[in-house]
């Protein structure tokens, strides 16, 4: 069954093992809504609790704090932290991890008071999406987990307002259901997610999608396309390369704009010839997370039936070290003819998605966008909470911007600094895969900026946030799929507005 949520109500809650009731803290004191009875469950519900109260009790102003009213017999009610605004959508998800983390197996009523939340439809998803990430489990797929939202107002919530969550409620799901899904192809072991394999997995799921074509190129067919980067990468392993070519395309789409996503799939990551440490091969199986982000972008637009069209194109390959490994040193050639001198073959990343934008600008789509586990570099600059991203378009990076502060996966707009070009300039072949110098990031976008033709055009290097080396509010250990939910909603709003953003 997995995690489950529906609207809920306290007339008839017998059925649950917790009522949670959120918590609004300012000053140290901590305030109860009105609309939520004084009485539940047995518990008198005070209005206020003091800061001494709440000191000891281990809640705070962080959104997620919580304590437990324990019962012995019957309904017990957690106390959760939403902080110090109602409205906020991340707060929010930190209390639905909360509630469900305290609750296990056992069904919660969360009280939702609306006479303080303007932002019903918002909190509402928002709450949904921190409760089914939370609950993720690699070793346990269908652990059930039930959570109930209860909408509480001065009068009976009218039946308009009720759809509305409803609905928000139904799209958490929708986009919680396919970051899972990502989020365990990632974590899956290496072997069992070989190119072969995950192409397989993409098409198998994004099959079930109404108005979703999907192609699959094997190693031939990867090879007559030309695509040098790609067969370069691959040719240190014995399990042959893949693409996965996938297209939305809603009915009555001829004028809506048209976004590509490329993901980077690299299925496992050696280091090639250039081989990595034994300790930073341990979590190279994530080095697929673009390609499972792009799939499960698409594949949830069409679920949620946007009025534009989506193509994600996902390039894959084993980076490893066989006797016909490429080798440093070696000049690979692009789709679109560019020769690219290889000083590092673990900088595989840019190879492969060199070949991706190629294919991508031949469609003339309104925008690419391209996300990839690519540098080191990224978490030296950022750490592991934050993703870098690129961007050719100063209204696009804004309205992503946005939708970041809306998803709370956290963005941070670096520069195109043209004056480290030169660093990529090689001596026999028209660029190299790695710069001289410092800012690798910044080098390996400049890089990818080469293979976008004059389209606008993001890039996201998430090398430090697809992976969570901890349980870390509504993250738990593992793949994070780090991306999806910021793409749909921006994807979203262009969808709504049938363009993209100009101002």
């Amino acid at each position: 069954m997995g995690f489950s949520s529906s609207l809920g109500n306290l007339r008839d809650y017998q059925n649950v093992g917790y009522l949670a009731v959120p918590l609004l803290i300012t000053e140290g004191v901590a305030g109860v809504s009105a609309i939520i009875p004084t009485e539940l469950a047995g518990f008198d519900i005070p209005r206020r609790f003091g800061a001494e109260w709440l000191k000891s009790n281990g809640v705070s102003d962080k959104a997620g704090s919580a304590t437990v009213l324990r019962s012995t017999s019957g309904i017990s009610i957690i106390l959760v932290s939403v902080g110090q605004d109602f409205n906020n959508y991340e707060s929010w998800r930190l209390v639905g991890s909360a509630v469900m983390r305290i609750a296990g197996a056992e069904a919660v009523n969360l009280l939702f008071p609306l006479d303080v939340i303007s932002q019903a439809s918002g909190c509402a998803q928002a709450v949904v999406e921190g409760a089914a990430l939370s609950v993720y489990d690699y070793k346990a797929p269908e652990k059930e987990a039930e959570l109930y939202l209860v909408p509480l107002d001065a009068q009976e919530p009218n039946s308009e307002t009720l759809r509305t969550i409803e609905s928000a409620i139904e799209d958490a799901l929708s986009a919680t259901e396919l970051v899972n899904w990502a989020k365990r192809l990632i974590d899956m072991p290496p072997r069992d997610a070989s190119p072969r394999k995950l192409a397989k997995a993409y098409a198998k799921r994004l099959g079930e999608q109404e108005n979703v074509t999907v192609e699959v190129w094997d190693a031939d067919r990867v090879k007559a396309e030309g695509l040098g980067g790609l067969i370069g990468v691959g040719r240190g392993s014995n399990e042959p390369v893949r693409l996965v070519y996938a297209t939305y395309r809603p009915k009555a789409s001829e004028n809506t704009p048209h976004v590509v996503l490329v993901g980077k799939g690299i299925t496992f990551d050696s280091g090639g010839l250039s081989i990595k440490p034994a300790d930073s091969m341990m979590t190279m199986k994530s080095d697929m997370s673009g390609s499972a982000i792009v799939m499960a972008t698409l594949a949830l637009c069409a679920e949620l039936g946007l009025n534009l069209r989506v193509t994600a194109i996902a390039p894959m390959s084993e980076n490893m070290t066989g006797g016909s490994a490429t080798r440093p040193g070696d000049v690979l050639t692009i789709r679109n003819g560019t020769t690219v001198e290889v000083l590092n073959t673990d900088a595989e990343g840019r190879l492969v998605l060199a070949d991706g934008l190629t294919l991508a600008t031949e469609i003339e789509p309104s925008l690419i966008i391209d996300i990839a586990t690519l540098t080191g570099a990224q978490r030296v600059a950022l750490g592991d909470q934050i993703a870098a991203f690129y961007s050719t378009s100063d209204a696009v990076a804004k309205a992503l911007e946005n939708s970041s502060e809306a998803t709370g996966e956290c963005l941070w707009r670096m520069p195109l600094h043209a004056g480290y070009n030169p660093a990529i300039e090689s001596e026999i072949a028209d660029i190299k895969n790695i710069g001289a110098g410092g800012g690798g990031s910044i080098t390996a976008a400049l890089f990818l900026q080469r293979f976008v033709a004059d389209k606008p055009w993001v890039h996201f290097d998430i090398a430090s946030t697809a992976r969570a080396e901890g349980g870390r509010g509504y993250l738990s250990k593992g793949a994070t799929a780090f991306g999806v939910r910021t793409l749909t909603h921006f994807l979203s709003e262009v969808a709504s507005k049938g363009t993209l953003p100009t101002a």
